[in-house]
């Protein structure tokens, strides 16, 4: 079996550790992820899960390694798509290195499973949260607002 993998490589003009601050902070989130959050304490062996704005539960999963601030990966699974669920468990890892005045932060999201449609609603999605906090960071202000989504 083959697997689906996305990956998106961005630069951001911050440090590293305000970087990991942005990707676990639940009230920073809600910045950038269009009124989403993430709940869980980011150790290794945790849970975690993705939290609508109205409360409703959209991924679940496990924190798989937590090593701040240069790399988080999730074991991450759809909740709210039956379709996606189905296809069952990603895995999201999340690496920050830094660039002279810039973190470079590397998302891969990948998936057992060939052609996967979970990995391409992903890849429709990141884009569009990390250009958002991108823009955040470096100017403190979101590029797609909530409403936009």
């Amino acid at each position: 079996m083959e697997n689906s993998t996305f990956v998106y490589v961005t630069y951001i003009r911050t440090s590293a550790d305000k970087l990991w601050s942005a990707l676990t902070s639940a009230e920073f989130m809600r910045q950038y992820w269009f009124g989403m959050h993430c709940e869980s304490d980011w150790q290794s062996g945790s849970s975690w899960r993705m939290v609508f704005p109205d409360g409703r539960v959209a991924d679940t999963g496990e924190i798989v390694e937590s090593t701040p601030p240069k790399r988080l990966a999730i074991r991450w699974r759809n909740e709210f798509r039956p379709e996606l669920k189905a296809e069952g468990y990603s895995l999201c890892v999340m690496e920050i290195e830094t660039s002279g005045d810039a973190a470079k932060l590397t998302i891969t999201h990948s998936i057992e499973k060939d052609d996967s449609n979970f990995i391409r609603a992903v890849s429709g999605g990141w884009p569009r949260i990390l250009s958002n906090l991108k823009s955040l960071l470096e100017t403190g202000h979101v590029v797609l607002p909530t409403k936009d989504i």
